[in-house]
């Protein structure tokens, strides 16, 4: 059942983070799901870098720091694909 929990918490921060950077009606469920995973990763590894704890759990500031690291993604991506 975790493992449920963590795809509807990566397509939460993945969809909040491409509606924050203008890109929902471009993408699907799928690549939400794999912007908020990602950007989960990104978020932990960043806010390390800052001496800030990454992710912790399920909760609120979890979501704050994969939302983070996912609008960092589609923003290095959109660099990239110019």
């Amino acid at each position: 059942m975790g493992i449920v929990l963590w795809i509807i918490f990566g397509a939460i921060a993945g969809w909040v983070a491409s509606v924050l950077m203008k890109t929902n009606y471009k993408q699907g469920t799928i690549t939400d799901i794999i912007l908020g995973i990602v950007g989960a990763i990104v978020g932990g590894f960043l806010m390390g870098m800052v001496g800030q704890s990454g992710v912790t759990g399920f909760n609120l500031y979890s979501l704050i720091v994969a939302i983070i690291g996912a609008v960092v993604v589609i923003f290095v991506g959109r660099k990239l694909h110019r």
